[in-house]
């Protein structure tokens, strides 16, 4: 790679699109230091904060998704694609990009659309194993696919594709958490089992509806609960744990240390989002998945049928969750003959 490789990697909206372009940047700064990487992103979405954290700048387009009922929004929706269009050819004008990366989300669409019709090379990275909407569009025009999944010529030209397993953070590949440091980290106690419960960046209503109900059965057992909640239910949880589970979990809106959770956790009870599939593949502890009913094309089903049908995770259906997710979990906890085998077969699936 050439010292003075300019990249933009573009996309967001949320956890899944994010964390994976800031660790194909990282991963780019590791081999070429010299690398000058620019972000472009969606207005007001979680990229135009996550990504400065992460140490890169990044730019904003004006830019939403369409919805399939009739709103507001969707009566601006052309002016917002024409407007992030114009602005992805000034962006790429003036920082002349040797290569231009889609990680899927909304603001991915225009800036890749112009940088094809511009002639930059283009290189899109598909995180699930059901391809979202703006990469589906554009698969045609770019020069290169990068997926985790068998089976994508399904979706995109046999051609363009490249097995490469998700990016993950180098956070998580690269850990040598014990699990002692995990748990004096989030103040645990080393003679209880610890279970994990993640629903993404933003928080999964399913998974927190069902673990709510549960908690007096949970205390009841002597069970740990470290409950990653997601801000938008973070207030509601620390309610329904003081008032049901007499506080036995700990509550926290975003987990910013990965690495130490999964260093904790005896299992994970988990949202089947991509990003969340590969970092599990690569820790290798017994799961339990929980896939989101509101995702496009129902992807996430996929993502763990992907899992189950190689007898690497468990699943649980949202609408089933409360009466048998805890269920779930609290026998795995018991069965250590079946997490050995979770934890073995879904690590065989790990790309680090």
């Amino acid at each position: 790679m050439s010292t003075s490789a300019k990249i933009i990697i573009s996309g967001g909206g949320t956890g899944g699109h994010i964390f994976p372009a800031i660790a194909i940047a990282d991963a780019i700064k590791k081999k070429d230091p010299k690398a000058d990487i620019l972000f472009v992103g969606a207005e007001g979405r979680m990229e135009m904060e996550k990504v400065p954290e992460a140490g890169y700048p990044i730019k904003g387009l004006w830019i939403s998704g369409f919805q399939r009922r009739l709103t507001i929004d969707n009566l601006s929706f052309p002016f917002k694609v024409l407007n992030s269009l114009i602005r992805s050819n000034k962006i790429i004008n003036d920082f002349i990009p040797n290569i231009a990366i889609g990680v899927g989300g909304y603001a991915s669409g225009p800036l890749l659309q112009m940088a094809t019709w511009k002639g930059v090379p283009t290189l899109i990275q598909e995180q699930n194993s059901y391809p979202g909407i703006t990469n589906k569009i554009l698969s045609k025009r770019v020069d290169k696919i990068c997926v985790a999944y068998d089976q994508m010529e399904r979706f995109f030209p046999k051609e363009k594709i490249e097995k490469t397993g998700n990016p993950i953070r180098a956070a998580i590949t690269d850990s040598k958490a014990t699990r002692e440091e995990a748990l004096a980290h989030f103040d645990l106690d080393p003679n209880k089992p610890v279970l994990f419960i993640t629903g993404g960046s933003l928080g999964a209503r399913g998974i927190n509806e069902a673990v709510a109900y549960n908690l007096e059965a949970m205390k009841a057992l002597g069970l740990q609960v470290l409950w990653q909640t997601g801000k938008l239910y973070y207030d509601w949880a620390v309610e329904k744990n003081t008032d049901k589970g007499g506080d036995c979990a700990k509550l926290l809106p975003f987990v910013k240390r990965m690495d130490l959770a999964y260093a904790a956790a005896d299992i994970l009870l988990s949202r089947a989002g991509a990003l969340s599939i590969a970092e599990q593949q690569v820790i290798g502890k017994a799961v339990i998945l929980q896939p989101s009913p509101n995702v496009a094309e129902d992807h996430q089903t996929h993502n763990a049928m992907a899992l189950v049908n190689k007898e690497a995770a468990i699943l649980v259906k949202d609408k089933e969750a409360k009466e048998y997710l805890v269920k779930k979990a609290l026998h795995l906890l018991e069965d250590e003959a079946m997490q050995n085998k979770l934890s073995q077969n879904i690590k065989t699936l790990g790309r680090p």
